[in-house]
């Protein structure tokens, strides 16, 4: 937040319909005067989204997600907060200008700038070796043997690393890359870590170089396809990861595939880069690969946000069936549903695709399996099913990955679905989820031995007190009502000691966004503490209106506010007169105190009964109380 203007941000937002923003990720539906939509968040089948072209807002009453066309974005794509504004900015013509800023962070940025500068170089060089250097003829006659041309090289701007490391280094030294740099790409390593001076090695030697991109395209790493067969080194070699590079959060292709995905809410995974390329190549652009790596919870979450079904195009062995079973359990928590296009023994997409074309492949998407029936198809067709003991041993396993489904509807379809198949009761199945949900909750709250477990930390809302929060509420909505409370400074400094949220009501009067503009607001908002984010998301996501008479209702509120402080230091005199050994001139104080109090609230029309007090006091009120009943 603190590297660009605060002014600069509300004019990327003011310049922003979140009614179009969101409308090109999801359908939404007129409601009223707002939109509604199934959440693009979490699994539900009655809408629950819902956006206010007005506050240029969103809420979801179901996961409680909120915020403005900034924090969509950065949820929606799994952004930072800068590479979400920079995309809005870039639609909306709005030029970013940064504004100085702490110089760590500043160097942090400069890191990982440089290293974006350098992946993109690199993969520039790679791709030129792969067209000009007359030592890399076997690569371009192994991408020819794979059905590819130059065309598909240059679409994908795949490469080739030299063998001779000195060609690779020339070049990073003559484009002023330091040693220390190229160690931190992850395209070299030191030769010894214990002592540096040893020198580096280049990673990638005689490889195929794929790049790989974040959603948003930009190259953050490599992938390393090996040319000629070496035992002492695995078929794909990819970057380690680094400071722009975290393996579970990056698909390949998905930069290429997210906008078939939205809108087929279909992705099809496959097992690796070729295939997800051959797929593209033959039209299918919703298709994806993991990187060589178990496909990860955190790769299922990306693609929630994308799609509904996810389509595994596996190899058809028995390491193809453990991958989708492995896929199943990170996809389904998620809701979204999955099934297994099933291709001839011995093939995979990319072969598929060169021997019998696009349209058969679209074929044998649409008719891919549930994962159940293909699941017990598979055991069925090995023999698994033709005892006793395989049966009861599939039943357990589907057991344990049915209590994975987090669609507990779609669940209940397919426990019916099993039951059948394995001629069993859904009874039992039922009993079986049951037990294997509540151990698997005991696991994961029990730490792992031998590893220092971090809890995950939950940010709660900060607490506010009713009606501060509706103060809250009408600071950010009506100017007169803003005008009014940033005065009452002595009022609100002593209700901040006794209820909750005062000090986040002092901090938007401090700051007084304009309530008149819903981009002045949601900026404002943007740059609060995640859980002040929180507790004023569930405010403006509330739907209350704002009232026509905004001042009165300050009035009325901060009124209402001073009888909620006068009630509670009343009662924490009363618990200090009830202390044991109470001093004569403390109780005095106290008693003045309590008084006070008394005299206090009837003025609010809050009056005290005379059983609520102790008798000194009630003799000390007696005359007043009477002359003021008169």
């Amino acid at each position: 937040m603190g590297l660009i203007a605060k002014e600069t941000i509300e004019q990327v937002l003011a310049s922003t319909d979140i009614v179009d923003l969101i409308g090109s990720y999801i359908p939404l539906k007129r409601a009223g005067t707002g939109y509604k939509a199934n959440c693009p968040f979490h699994h539900e089948k009655t809408p629950s989204f819902n956006v206010s072209p007005a506050k240029q807002f969103y809420h979801c009453f179901g996961c409680a997600k909120s915020g403005n066309a900034i924090s969509f974005v950065m949820e929606h794509e799994g952004l930072l907060f800068m590479d979400a504004l920079k995309k809005l900015a870039s639609k909306a013509g709005v030029h970013l200008e940064e504004e100085p800023d702490d110089p760590r962070a500043r160097a942090a940025r400069r890191s990982r700038g440089k290293l974006l500068d350098l992946h993109r170089e690199a993969s520039a060089f790679f791709h030129e070796q792969l067209k000009t250097n007359p030592d890399c003829q076997h690569a371009r006659d192994y991408l020819k043997s794979r059905g590819f041309g130059r065309e598909m090289a240059e679409r994908w701007e795949i490469g080739w690393m030299p063998v001779n490391a000195k060609v690779f280094l020339d070049w990073a030294r003559g484009r002023k890359y330091s040693g220390n740099e190229l160690v931190g790409s992850g395209m070299a390593a030191l030769k010894d870590e214990d002592r540096p001076t040893a020198g580096i090695y280049v990673r990638f030697r005689d490889r195929l170089m794929f790049p790989i991109r974040n959603e948003v395209g930009d190259v953050i790493a490599f992938s390393g396809r090996q040319l000629k067969e070496d035992p002492r080194s695995g078929k794909y070699i990819n970057s380690p990861e680094t400071d722009i590079f975290k393996k579970s959060n990056v698909l390949f292709a998905l930069d290429r595939a997210k906008k078939a995905i939205l809108k087929e809410k279909t992705v099809i995974l496959c097992e690796g880069q070729i295939d997800a390329i051959a797929c593209h190549e033959g039209g299918v652009e919703n298709a994806i690969a993991p990187l060589g790596t178990a496909f990860t919870a955190q790769h299922a979450r990306i693609l929630k946000r994308y799609a509904q079904t996810a389509v595994l195009c596996f190899d058809a062995d028995n390491a193809g069936v453990k991958a989708c079973e492995r896929a199943f359990r990170e996809l389904a928590p998620e809701g979204l549903m999955v099934k297994v296009v099933e291709l001839p023994a011995g093939e995979d997409p990319d072969t598929f695709l060169k021997a019998n074309g696009a349209d058969a492949f679209r074929e044998k998407v649409a008719g891919a399996r549930d994962f159940f029936d293909f699941k017990i198809g598979s055991g069925k067709a090995s023999g698994r099913l033709e005892t006793a003991e395989g049966r009861a041993e599939m039943a357990r396993e589907c057991t344990t990955l049915l209590a994975t489904m987090g669609d507990h509807a779609a669940r209940d379809q397919q426990i019916n679905v099993v039951a059948t198949m394995l001629g069993l009761g859904s009874a039992t199945l039922r009993e079986g989820i049951g037990t294997a949900v509540r151990k698997a909750k005991n696991q994961a709250q029990r730490p792992v031995r031998g590893q220092d477990v971090e809890p995950e930390v939950i940010v709660e809302a900060v607490p506010l007190d009713r009606t501060v929060g509706y103060l809250c509420h009408l600071t950010l909505s009506s100017a007169p009502a803003q005008h009014f409370l940033s005065e009452q400074f002595e009022t609100l400094h002593e209700a901040k000691a006794w209820v909750q949220g005062v000090g986040l009501l002092e901090k938007i009067l401090a700051a007084s966004p304009d309530p008149s503009s819903s981009a002045a607001v949601n900026t404002f908002v943007a740059g609060l503490r995640k859980g002040e984010q929180m507790a004023l998301n569930g405010l403006m996501g509330s739907g209350d209106a704002s009232p026509a008479d905004g001042l009165q209702a300050a009035e009325q509120s901060l009124g209402m506010l001073s009888a909620v402080v006068l009630q509670k230091r009343d009662a924490a005199v009363k618990a200090a007169l009830n202390e044991p050994g109470l001093a004569a001139e403390r109780m005095k104080e106290l008693l003045e105190e309590a008084k006070e109090i008394a005299g206090l609230l009837r003025w609010t029309g809050r009056s005290l009964y005379d059983d609520e007090l102790p008798q000194e006091t009630i003799k000390a009120e007696k005359k007043p109380w009477e002359k003021w009943k008169k």
